[in-house]
């Protein structure tokens, strides 16, 4: 996977870089993330925690975890205890008065950390999610490994990502979107002329599909599926540890 970075004259790594642009724009973010995909990432995240809920898991661990809408949305799947994890400190004080606001303070925790040195025991988690964060991985395999550590035996992993439509024009049109539109509209908004040109790059960068399926099984997860949603925009993954 090609190291894609969002500030190209800065010399720090990718974690330090990512954890930077997502302070910049923590703000902005929610605002942007639903106004730029009309909507539908609402639709994406019911979709994933329709099947977590039919897990009925008890701990949930929900990786990259940011401003917490997906934290939010899998209260409904009634779990005991559903952690959220970033390394953005700028996106976890959204995320925490999100909860605070929604009275769920006693059944969501949001905590600082790094998805390559995840601070958990082996085998604690039922489940674990990652919406729209594998990508921002400096080091994906590493950061999977982590996820298999800390998941039981049995456990499930759901990763929701943003992939590439293959099939014309839907392709042409979401490229050209993606390319020349979103980026305008981010960088005029949060005011940070890299992060919505990163998504893209990023984007494009990222092994979507049986690439991705086949990283999950090198890193030790089986069963791995991979389900298209609004015309291959994104991918919502399973696999089982």
């Amino acid at each position: 996977m090609a190291q894609v970075k969002p500030y190209k004259d800065s010399e720090q790594g990718k974690k330090a870089q990512v954890a930077q642009m997502f302070d910049n724009i923590s703000a902005n973010y929610d605002f942007l993330n639903h106004f730029l995909s009309l909507g539908i990432d609402k639709g994406w995240r019911k979709k994933v925690v329709k099947r977590v809920r039919a897990l009925q898991p008890q701990m949930v661990l929900d990786v990259a975890t940011g401003t917490a809408d997906l934290a939010i949305a899998l209260n409904e799947t009634g779990a005991r205890e559903i952690i959220g994890v970033d390394i953005s400190a700028g996106m976890l004080e959204v995320g925490k008065k999100k909860v605070h606001q929604r009275s769920m303070d006693n059944t969501i925790r949001l905590l600082l950390g790094d998805s390559e040195n995840l601070p958990f025991d082996d085998d604690q988690f039922d489940v674990v999610t990652v919406a729209f964060g594998v990508r921002n991985f400096e080091n994906l395999e590493k950061g999977l490994s982590e996820i298999h550590r800390v998941l039981k035996p049995g456990g499930h992993i759901f990763v929701l990502e943003f992939s590439q439509p293959e099939k014309a024009p839907f392709k042409q049109l979401y490229k050209f979107y993606f390319k020349n539109i979103l980026p305008g509209i981010g960088k005029l908004v949060s005011k940070d002329s890299s992060a919505y040109t990163y998504l893209p790059e990023s984007v494009e960068a990222f092994p979507y599909g049986d690439r991705f399926l086949g990283i999950l099984r090198q890193v030790g997860f089986n069963k791995e599926t991979a389900t298209p949603v609004t015309l291959g925009v994104a991918n919502i993954y399973e696999a089982i540890k």
